[in-house]
């Protein structure tokens, strides 16, 4: 049996505007599901702790490439704070709908977001240790 897809999670399969590799992305998110075989990677430039460009590369289904471009078209523009606070419902609403058995494919795009926000602000903590222990020398 078929699976039925909304028209417009096929929009964002078939013409996802986030498809893309960033030049100097400062933060990345890798994941993967090993029953599916989806795998992700989510690139960020954030700049000013707000996500100023944002491209995703998917191999996997209709419903996880387009799973992956939405959190892209939600995330973009947004603060770390509240990017972080994109949850599964958001994606599946902004997709019309998705089967219940793909589910794990709206979930999986926010872990790349979340991981790749995380990949950020462990960097710039590590910035920091050192420039404070550079200025207690």
């Amino acid at each position: 049996m078929a699976l039925q897809y909304s028209k417009k999670l096929m929009k964002h399969f078939k013409t996802p505007k986030f498809v893309k590799r960033l030049k100097n992305p400062n933060a990345v998110g890798e994941v993967g599901n090993i029953r599916c075989g989806d795998i992700m990677r989510l690139e960020l430039v954030i700049q000013d702790n707000k996500i100023k460009d944002i491209g995703f590369q998917t191999f996997g289904c209709p419903a996880a490439v387009a799973s992956s471009d939405v959190v892209c078209e939600i995330a973009k523009g947004k603060s770390l704070k509240k990017a972080k606070k994109i949850e599964k419902d958001e994606i599946i609403k902004n997709l019309g709908g998705m089967p219940p058995i793909k589910i794990h494919c709206s979930i999986l795009g926010i872990e790349a977001l979340r991981k790749a926000i995380k990949n950020y602000e462990d960097k710039e903590s590590s910035i920091m240790k050192i420039k404070n222990q550079k200025r207690n020398k």
